[in-house]
This record gives C-alpha cells, structure tokens and sequence, in this order.
C-alpha cells in the first residue's frame, strides 16, 4: 500500500509541475511576445528549455518546501495522504485560475494546499513548521512583489533618462534584442524556484516513506531532479494563453525597453530569493508586479488598476483557497485509502 501512494504522489507531483509550467509559461514570454521582441512559438521554445535548465541549478527552495510539514512517518500510509491531497488541491486551484486568465501563484498554492491538507489531519498526523512558512513563505509573499515594483520603477527611469536623446525607434529595436536574452533570464529564474517545489514535495514524501534511506540525506536523488524539470518543461511549451493576455495586454501596453526592465528586474529577484534567502518566492507576483512598476513610468495612470486589483484579489485568496481545496481532498482520500 505504501508503494503505491508514494508512485500516486510522484505521478500527481510531476502533473503538478505539469500545471505549473502552463500556467505560469506566461510569466516568461508575455512581456517578449506582447512587444513583438519574440514571435510566441519561438518564445516558448525558449522558455522551455531555460526551465529545464533552470531547474538544475539549486536544491535550496526544495528543502525549504520539504519543511514545511512535519509529517508522522510511523504512520507512512496515512502521512502520505496528506501530500497526495496537498497535490490534488494545488492542481485543482491552478485549473481554476488557469481558466479564468488570473495570473495567481502555483507556489503559494501549493504551499496552502500542504497547510490546509496538514490542519485537516489534525496534530496527530503532520503538524505545520510556521516558522518556515512565515519567515519563507508568507513575509518573502508581501515582499517581493514590492521590490519587483520598486526595482522595475527605477531600472526604468534609469533607462529614460540614459536614451533621453536618442532615437526612440533604434532604442526600442535595441530593446527587442535584448529581450531575448532577458525572457531567458527570468525563464531560468522560474525553472530555478518553481521546478525545485515540485522536486521538495516528492523529497518530502520519500522521507517519508523510506525515511531511513532518505530520512538524512539531504542531496535530492537525480531522477526526482530530472522528472521535475522535464515535467515543468513540458509544461512550459505547451503555452499559458489566458494568462498571457493578461500580463502582456491588460495590465499596460508594453514598449521593448518596459518590458526589458520587467524582466531583468523580475529574474533578479528570482535569483536573489532562491541562492540568498531559500525562499519560494512567486514568480507569477514578481513579474506581474515589475511589469506595473516599469509600466508606472509611463504615467501612473498608464496601468490599469482595475485589473491589476482583480489580480490581487487572487493572490490573497490562493493561500486559503487553496488550503480549502486540500483539505476537501484530505477527506476524499482518507475514506477512499481508509486510512
């Protein structure tokens, strides 16, 4: 029985890295695409493999994931349950999301999935570590996308004030080439963070499951490192194109050098999270929230608030939301595995 849980969570684990690769494809190629910097296929061609290369670059934000439970390997079976139901409740709010264009966060879904999934059990059964979800999750979800405004903000006026004099049409088709080295940029930054949450997840179930083989090791093994960035990859090319609309469309029209300054500003910060604080870190509220600070420069009534506002809305409601969505799943599953 156990076995076959832990090749359920693997299989669900890698599907939701499957989802997070659609749903948040856009956060790489929206700003390229939407100045016309990169056709769309061959922006997602692009992000795809920057993803998966990404993906092999740290192991960081996969042990922070892995600590955010505390699960009861003496009952393996019903532990297991617990992520299995994580999964399902993460997958099923990127669905949602995904369907009605709303560029929310796959990472904090699938963090409130794991805490909403751990209350429901009860103390008993998995306990949540807070302070890794406060100092990790929660303050890192407030944070970044300030800086990602503020920083996108300033790269932006920088930017205007060095080309003042020059020729706006030879600045802008300078931009579009450098877009393409940008949109790979923040590609990598999201193969690095969101890859590497997969990859927590099934390390946390194989301690689990097996935690005197894996229990004190703290390398992840090679095939959950290759199955998770082949999965977000595969993810990644099959497009996002709701969401991309929204980001490259509704929120501002975008010019070669915003969308540059986004970019930039957005992989920073990826980068930044991942190697310096361990964080898991939206990529999703950082690029979305650069795009409106380099927007913002245009004139501040340039973006549109009203659909950035709805954005935040979704963002506020993901942790609970899904939470909520995993504990129904919690439920579903304990009765089914009668555990």
């Amino acid at each position: 029985m156990t076995l076959a849980i832990l090749i359920a969570v693997v299989v669900i684990a890698l599907a939701f890295d499957y989802t997070n690769g659609f749903h948040d494809a856009a956060n790489a190629i929206a700003t390229s695409v939407s100045t016309r910097a990169l056709t769309p296929r061959v922006a997602l061609i692009l992000a795809a493999v920057m993803n998966f290369v990404g993906a092999l670059l740290g192991q960081e934000v996969a042990h922070t994931v892995s600590e955010v439970l505390r699960l009861n390997a003496a009952d393996a079976n019903h532990a297991l349950v617990i992520v299995l139901a994580s999964l399902l409740g993460a997958i099923a709010w990127n669905l949602i999301t995904w369907y009605f264009g709303l560029p929310s966060s796959s990472s904090h879904a699938l963090i409130g999935a794991l805490v909403g999934a751990a209350l429901a059990a009860g103390s008993s059964y998995a306990s949540v570590h807070w302070n890794t979800v406060i100092d990790k999750v929660l303050v890192p979800m407030v944070i970044s996308p300030i800086v990602g405004f503020a920083l996108a903000f300033g790269v932006m006026l920088a930017i205007m004030w060095i080309f003042r004099r020059r020729n706006p049409h030879k600045v802008y088709r300078g931009f579009r080439l450098m877009q393409t080295f940008s949109a790979a940029a923040l590609a990598l930054g999201h193969g690095l963070q969101d890859a590497q949450k997969t990859m927590g997840v099934i390390f946390l179930a194989l301690t689990v499951a097996y935690p005197a083989t894996y229990g004190s090791d703290k390398n992840l093994p090679l095939w959950v490192v290759l199955c998770a960035a082949s999965a977000i990859s595969l993810g990644t090319y099959s497009g996002g194109w709701r969401v991309m609309r929204t980001l490259g469309r509704k929120i501002i029209h975008l010019d070669p050098a915003r969308g540059f300054s986004a970019e930039v500003v957005g992989a920073s910060v990826l980068y930044g999270s991942a190697y310096f604080f361990h964080a898991p870190i939206s990529t999703t509220h950082t690029i979305t929230s650069a795009i409106m600070g380099a927007g913002a420069t245009q004139r501040f009534n340039a973006v549109r608030w009203g659909v950035a506002g709805n954005i935040v809305v979704g963002w506020v409601l993901t942790f609970p939301a899904a939470g909520l969505a995993a504990a129904g799943m919690y439920e579903v599953l304990r009765v089914l595995f009668r555990v």
